[in-house]
């Protein structure tokens, strides 16, 4: 396995902060985020103080990026709740693989929730095609994240996977600092969460012991993120229309535009859930590195972290009246009232006037995002 320099991928060190956020801080784009963010101008420059003061990635994290998440929670959402940290070791470093539902949210709260049960927060894995100005370059590699790099000729590509899984091997093993990475690239679109073998085989890119023994050492946790209401569910729908009816693909712009409604818009409740680490039991005799065997190894642990996610995802009013009215039945009239059935046929009338394209399944693409959550958990149970 080669030696890997990692400056272009990393996170910056509290070495760097410093310099890092003032020049943040000077961009002037970074000015327009603060400005909608906070409004007032005397709010900003204190805001601006804050941050030139800073002088570790800790003190950042523990009250900017806390106090900004706080902020975000109590007025976009009805509230953020967690389960299953208690069931983890606070002291051990783990690889949480979550469902992806939000661009910035997703990671973001992860590590607030893990902040407050007293956990080591943990680095995160972004791709570059999200890093549309060199202010989000900065912000999120001061936040922990780490750059996976996409779009590249194939042979660059691979090489580019071997450092990203040799990284986030080290980051466990070595220096005992949790990751997280989401089960496939780009956000869920359709509300059907299924985690991309083709990640799990760039993790073990790096593993240098038996497949199995490789996967053990990274401590795979699953996390169920629920949110009640969709993060961009209209923005979703508009993206999935335009690239299999017209061809055309999301651009940069529209990246943007997901992150800032993912972090203001109304999210109803939140819920993370997190799993048991993934049992390697029944895989304990593998120990051939051919091609046909990573692949089997890789889909069995696919289909656990599948299972887990689905299993703990927290199903809301909207995802039961959702299932109902897709497969026009009543099987879980009881998970909802009258009121709530009628706020969400409400949201579906919003969402009809806002997508303005000539297709007739409109209704059912948007019935789909909130009731596959529900048809998962039934097939995992």
């Amino acid at each position: 396995m080669p030696e890997y320099n990692f400056d272009d991928i990393r996170p910056y060190t509290d070495k760097e902060a410093r310099k890092k956020i003032r020049l943040m801080v000077k961009d002037p784009v970074f000015d327009d985020v603060l400005s909608h963010i906070f409004r007032f101008r005397s709010k900003i420059e204190m805001v601006k103080l804050q941050l030139r003061m800073v002088r570790s990635i800790k003190q950042l994290q523990g009250t900017f990026i806390y106090d900004l998440l706080r902020t975000i929670i109590s007025k976009t959402s009805d509230g953020l709740t967690c389960d299953g940290l208690g069931n983890l070791d606070k002291k051990k470093p783990y690889l949480f693989i979550s469902n992806h539902r939000d661009i910035v949210l997703d990671a973001a709260l992860l590590n607030y929730l893990i902040f407050e049960n007293g956990m080591n927060l943990t680095q995160i894995a972004i791709g570059n095609n999200l890093l549309l100005y060199k202010w989000i370059e900065h912000a999120v590699k001061l936040n922990r994240s780490f750059i996976i790099k996409r779009n590249l000729p194939p042979r660059e590509l691979l090489e580019a996977s071997k450092k990203v899984s040799q990284f986030i091997r080290n980051s466990i093993v070595d220096d005992k600092l949790s990751v997280w990475i989401a089960q496939r690239e780009g956000r869920t679109k359709d509300g059907f969460d299924k985690t991309q073998v083709s990640m799990l085989k760039m993790l073990n890119m790096s593993n240098k012991k038996t497949i199995t023994e490789g996967f053990k050492e990274l401590n795979i946790v699953p996390v169920s993120i629920s949110y009640e209401i969709e993060p961009c569910g209209l923005a979703k729908m508009k993206e999935l229309i335009k690239k299999e009816r017209y061809g055309q693909l999301k651009t940069s712009k529209d990246d943007l535009k997901s992150m800032s409604m993912g972090m203001f818009n109304p999210k109803g409740r939140i819920r993370f859930s997190f799993g048991k680490p993934i049992e390697m039991i029944d895989l304990e005799n593998v120990e051939s590195k051919s091609k046909e065997q990573q692949n089997k190894v890789a889909q069995n642990i696919a289909d656990k972290i599948d299972r887990q996610i689905y299993s703990n995802y927290k199903l809301w009013p909207n995802n039961y009246v959702a299932y109902d009215m897709l497969m026009q039945e009543h099987r879980f009239k009881d998970k909802y009232t009258h009121t709530e059935e009628r706020r969400f046929k409400m949201m579906i009338e919003q969402a009809m006037i806002h997508i303005d394209y000539p297709i007739t399944d409109l209704q059912e693409r948007f019935l789909k995002i909130y009731a596959n959550p529900v048809i998962n958990k039934i097939k995992a149970s």
